[in-house]
């Protein structure tokens, strides 16, 4: 069972996602949050699997309340569920930690699998969309403090073989496991046990943090 809190200051928005998530035999809502505030509390207290977070809230709003749930280092995951359909929303959500992000507008059936894509640890947004967004922002918006930090002397980075940070390269390049494979003639079932190690070595929460991290660690550059 897949629990989720709906963080989002529209009444009648929250009744819709609650009416349509609890129809699932797969998925429960425990709660719902009118305010990023109360979406950071009531994570902390009921530990959902899936917070859909909106980002215009009154007083905290969703990407500052997405930043500090994930920085609370919960299992949480984080699906940005918003009207607004723009780069720099989206940019700002999955660096603060978010692994998803959809349009309200987004049909029922990709809401659901969207969640129940991020529950288990896989990311909505591609990474090749990722890599966009970043390309496009990273000079824009303010970046990891580890940034300038050469790839190889980054504490993230030091457990790493060698064959996993080209693998992580890659992954910032917006690779799915399918290129990987091809490209560094590996059998996909081995593509996906690096990617999984990688993440497990490097703290990444999915595999859109893993891209993010290419960036920070300066494994890829914008182009």
């Amino acid at each position: 069972m897949t629990t989720v809190l709906i963080a989002d200051d529209q009444p009648l928005q929250r009744f819709g996602s609650r009416m349509l998530l609890e129809s699932q035999d797969d998925m429960t809502v425990v709660g719902e949050a009118a305010n990023g505030s109360e979406a950071v509390r009531m994570a902390a207290e009921l530990h959902p699997d899936v917070v859909l977070m909106d980002i215009r809230m009154p007083g905290l709003d969703g990407i500052e309340a997405t930043r500090r749930i994930t920085a609370a280092g919960d299992r949480t995951r984080i699906l940005i569920v918003t009207t607004f359909d723009l780069d720099e929303y989206a940019y700002a959500g999955l660096r603060a930690g978010a692994s998803g992000f959809l349009v309200k507008d987004a049909q029922p059936e990709e809401l659901l699998s969207g969640i129940r894509a991020v529950a288990t640890g896989d990311a909505v947004v591609a990474p090749s969309l990722t890599r966009r967004l970043l390309d496009a922002y990273a000079h824009h918006l303010p970046t990891d403090p580890t940034a300038e930090t050469a790839p190889r002397e980054d504490p993230r980075l030091a457990s790493l073989t060698d064959r996993e940070r080209e693998i992580l390269t890659v992954i910032g390049k917006g690779w799915t496991n399918t290129e990987i494979a091809t490209g560094l003639h590996l059998a996909e079932s081995t593509v996906k046990t690096h990617v999984g190690r990688i993440l497990a070595k490097t703290g990444s929460r999915d595999r859109i943090q893993a891209v993010i991290l290419a960036y920070d660690t300066k494994l890829v550059q914008p182009s």
